[in-house]
């Protein structure tokens, strides 16, 4: 169970901050369930419940800082995701976001970057579907990797970028 001011990763929702975990009233008066107070960092404005107990939608603690450089040390073996036919590109760039899992969004974050310079070499334009995910996937892992290195989601880009550029 997670405590106040613990930062989690929320489905789709990204990074978020435990601000209360409360117990409310559910579906009838006798059932209470206990929920976590979200507040989305990126997001203002916003706030949300979600049951402690819920199996729906992925709840996971941000990474460490230890597991944040191993994904960055492992960022050139990290293989892209392998779409066998075009018309499933979508489902698995979904799948890959709602796991919630930075490894697949780095799987993503890849395909769609190898995918977009491939057809601007042949004079295409990136397609829509795949910079709407690729800016998804970029907009979550920049967003976590900036907690455990105490940084802007923007410094954390930027960081990425150099640690990612030096290697080539």
């Amino acid at each position: 169970m997670f405590k106040v001011g613990d930062y989690v990763v929320h489905g789709n929702s990204g990074v978020c901050q435990v601000e209360a975990i409360e117990t409310m009233d559910s579906i009838g008066p006798d059932d209470k369930r206990v929920y976590y107070t979200l507040i989305p960092l990126y997001t203002s404005g916003s706030k949300f419940f979600v049951p402690t107990d819920s199996k729906k939608v992925v709840l996971r603690a941000v990474i460490t800082k230890k597991e944040a450089d191993k994904l960055l040390e492992d960022w050139d073996d990290i293989d892209t995701l392998w779409i066998e036919n075009d018309k499933n590109r979508e489902e698995i760039y979904k799948e890959a976001l709602r796991s919630c899992d930075t490894r697949e969004w780095v799987r993503l974050i890849k395909t769609s970057y190898q995918r977009n310079q491939s057809r601007m070499k042949r004079g295409k334009k990136a397609t829509t579907s795949d910079e709407r995910y690729l800016q998804m996937a970029e907009e979550n892992l920049f967003g976590e990797l900036a907690i455990p290195f105490k940084m802007t989601r923007g410094e954390a880009e930027d960081y990425l970028i150099s640690v990612v550029r030096g290697k080539e």
